[in-house]
């Protein structure tokens, strides 16, 4: 099959599904209702990141069957399952931190083990190279990307979006280093984004929910660790591709961990969600951190590609325009 004719299909299948599953929702009331702290003001359905979840499943199974990609390799991306079951269970039930977290370390270090360590990171004048050091570090990033993308996923069509750049550029990265699996999943998750942002763009018909958010963070993180193992991309590239979501959540979790308030707990204190309502669009949001994407990050992060040495200086200042965007709108404190 093309790679072409791949991305079609996955992007009919997955507009599709994500309406069946908003119809679904309807019917057994799985139904997101307003709060003091939500950006909407209507009911809306949840859910709709379960598509993504099962073409994702189906990938792996086409993998496995028509690829020669090791057998570990396959069995890592098995570690995305158990957390998009946890999520799934928190969308219905509103699961309690003391459970989410442990599945979601023994997922992460299930894919460490598969991959057989993580490669050792570059700070320009030294590396990082102990192989304990660096498997607790990739554990407690896999964690963390994981629940910042669920923050990160609070106004129409932003987690999504991200979803869709940022394997746009990976793919951009690696169509030429002959990194089958990574090149199948970027196409997967450009196809099946886009086919739930049909459902899920401003304004939104349809939420993608925990399923949907951890799912993506989790499983951006796997393919971040599966490309720094096969020498196709740098962990500071990813740094920069995710630097949007990263910033404002880690500053705002981290503002709100200081001021003795439950950072685990929902809120609306990020700096996109105070710049939505600010603009009082969620559209204009999303599309600026696209064009901030696109325009500031993805050139960096090719930086950060062809000077390897210099990734983490690339990083440093790709991000830190980003930390007084988020200061600038008030990250960690619920303003506008």
């Amino acid at each position: 099959m093309s790679l072409v004719t791949l991305f079609v299909s996955l992007f009919i299948a997955s507009a599709m599904l994500t309406g069946l599953f908003r119809l679904i929702a309807v019917r057994i009331s799985l139904i997101d209702q307003p709060v003091s702290r939500s950006a909407h003001s209507s009911p809306i359905p949840v859910g709709g990141g379960i598509s993504i979840v099962i073409l994702y499943c189906l990938m792996v199974l086409y993998l496995a069957i028509f690829t020669a990609i090791p057998s570990n390799e396959l069995l890592l991306l098995l570690a995305s399952i158990p957390v998009a079951a946890v999520g799934l269970l928190d969308d219905f039930w509103q699961l309690d931190i003391k459970w989410r977290v442990p599945v979601q370390f023994l997922a992460a270090f299930w894919a460490i083990w598969m991959l057989g360590g993580v490669p050792a990171i570059s700070f320009s004048l030294w590396s990082l190279e102990n192989v304990w050091i660096l498997s607790i570090l990739a554990a407690l990033a896999l964690v963390w990307l994981l629940n910042l993308y669920n923050f990160m996923d609070g106004i129409d069509g932003l987690a999504g979006s991200e979803l869709v750049f940022v394997n746009a550029m990976t793919y951009l990265f690696v169509m030429n280093s002959g990194d089958q699996m990574l090149q199948h999943l970027s196409i997967l998750f450009i196809a099946s984004g886009l086919g739930v942002l049909v459902w899920n763009w401003a304004p939104a018909r349809v939420f993608m929910g925990d399923v949907g958010s951890s799912f993506m963070g989790f499983s951006l993180g796997l393919m971040a660790l599966l490309s720094m193992h096969h020498g196709s991309m740098t962990v500071w590239a990813w740094v920069l591709l995710l630097g949007v979501f990263i910033v404002d959540a880690t500053l705002t979790l981290s503002r709100r961990f200081i001021k003795g308030e439950k950072w685990y707990e929902g809120h609306s204190s990020h700096a996109y969600q105070n710049a939505a309502r600010c603009y009082k669009s969620h559209r204009k949001v999303t599309i600026t951190v696209l064009l901030i994407n696109c325009f500031w990050l993805a050139p960096l992060a090719w930086l950060a590609m062809q000077n390897q040495d210099l990734g983490i200086i690339f990083a440093m200042i790709g991000l830190l325009p980003l930390v007084i965007l988020a200061l600038r709108y008030k990250a960690g404190t619920q303003a506008f």
